[in-house]
Order: structure tokens, then C-alpha cells, then sequence
């Protein structure tokens, strides 16, 4: 398989400044009201944007199997103000500790780090934004779950301007 075969590719046009789509990324609060899939909301947003400082991300959402509950943990391994931005991800417990994929119903093989990249740029209309989440299929739930955060990302800025 090639690499982009394992990697969620997005590249969207957000309609507002980048220092607005950068506040949206880097600020928790900002982070948590766009953040999941249509439907998820974040009860919890921890993170300490700095190269080595921590995240962590819980998500709620009602599924057809009753409500679900998912919290991510990671580091963030590269920032460049309104240019760039990196971060490491994994599956983790309520208290941020790292849990197994296959403990969380992935399939066996499941990386237990992935990594996300975020690259903002002017462009007509406002911010291109190319997020890179290495690790993740293409054609996963995880693909749909970030395709549908963008929509809620673009909502979200539009509101803010």
C-alpha cells in the first residue's frame, strides 16, 4: 500500500484569517466547539501547545449502541505559529493513559501512535488548510470523522469572524 493509503488527506479552503484558523487549532476552547464527528461533543480539551507539551481530548457521542465515550492523548512535536503544526495521537483512557487499538475495537496492526499535521497558508478566500493525520486509512471511520470535523470547522470560523 502507498503512503497515502495509510493517511487522512484533507485540504480545504476555511473563509477566515489565519491567525482566526490557528486560534481554532491551538485554543481548547476553540478546539473543543468544532472538534468530532457532526453529533461528538468535547467535554475535554487539555493542551499544553508548546514542542513537547501534552494533549488530551475526550469525545462523547450518542451511537446506535447507546452514547460512546473516546479520549485521545499525544505530544506536540512541532509548532510554527499560523504555519504549522504537529502533534502525535493515541487512544487513551479518562486519565490520558495510553489504551491498546486493538483494546478499543481497532483492527489488529493498528499503530498505537499516529500523527497529525496541520499546515496553514493564504489563499484566496482565506486559509488553505492541509491536515495530515499519518496512520489513519483513507477510507476509514476515522477519514469520515475528520471530513466531518472540517465541515464543523468551517461553520465554526465563520462564526467567529
Amino acid at each position: 500500500m502507498s503512503e497515502t493509503e495509510h493517511a487522512v488527506v484533507i485540504d480545504r479552503v476555511i473563509n477566515a484569517p489565519i491567525d482566526l484558523v490557528w486560534k481554532l487549532w491551538t485554543e481548547a476552547d476553540h478546539f473543543a466547539a468544532w472538534y468530532g464527528p457532526a453529533g461528538a461533543s468535547i467535554p475535554l480539551a487539555k493542551m499544553d501547545v508548546r514542542v513537547g507539551g501534552s494533549r488530551h481530548i475526550g469525545m462523547e457521542m450518542e451511537t446506535p449502541n447507546g452514547p460512546m465515550k473516546m479520549f485521545f492523548a499525544g505530544e506536540y512535536k512541532e509548532i510554527v505559529e499560523n504555519e504549522k503544526l504537529v502533534y502525535t495521537e493515541l487512544m487513551a483512557d479518562a486519565d490520558g493513559a495510553a489504551l491498546s487499538p486493538e483494546s478499543m475495537g481497532m483492527p489488529p496492526g493498528a499503530p498505537m501512535e499516529t500523527q497529525v499535521t496541520v499546515e496553514l497558508s493564504e489563499a484566496e478566500g482565506g486559509t488553505r488548510v492541509v491536515m495530515t493525520h499519518a496512520g489513519i486509512p483513507a477510507d476509514s471511520p476515522g477519514a469520515m470523522g475528520w471530513n466531518m470535523a472540517f465541515d464543523k470547522l468551517a461553520d465554526y470560523a465563520a462564526s467567529q469572524g
